[in-house]
């Protein structure tokens, strides 16, 4: 009679354990704020690379400005071409 009653105490703690556990639940919510970090962390990621391709448009720009600023430099600084008859 101690043996089976036993094995039912067992049993029950078993199952009771096993209804309450909500592991599934839990990893799922667990992905789910996973999801979402990687989510935000893509975006800010994604912010930074375009910054980063606007600032280099910008000094591609400012560098090409500046190559003609130095070339009309140049042209005005060279003695003008004499001509001979």
């Amino acid at each position: 009679m101690r043996k089976s009653l036993a094995f039912a105490l067992m049993l029950s703690a078993t199952l009771g354990l096993a209804a309450c556990d909500k592991s599934s639940e839990n990893t799922q919510k667990d992905a789910d704020k996973a999801a979402q970090a990687s989510q935000d962390s893509m975006s800010k990621a994604q912010d930074k690379v375009n910054d980063a391709a606007k600032e280099s448009q910008e000094a591609a720009q400012k560098n090409a400005e500046a190559a003609q600023q130095r070339a009309k430099e140049a042209n005005s600084q060279a003695p003008a071409p004499t001509t001979t008859k």
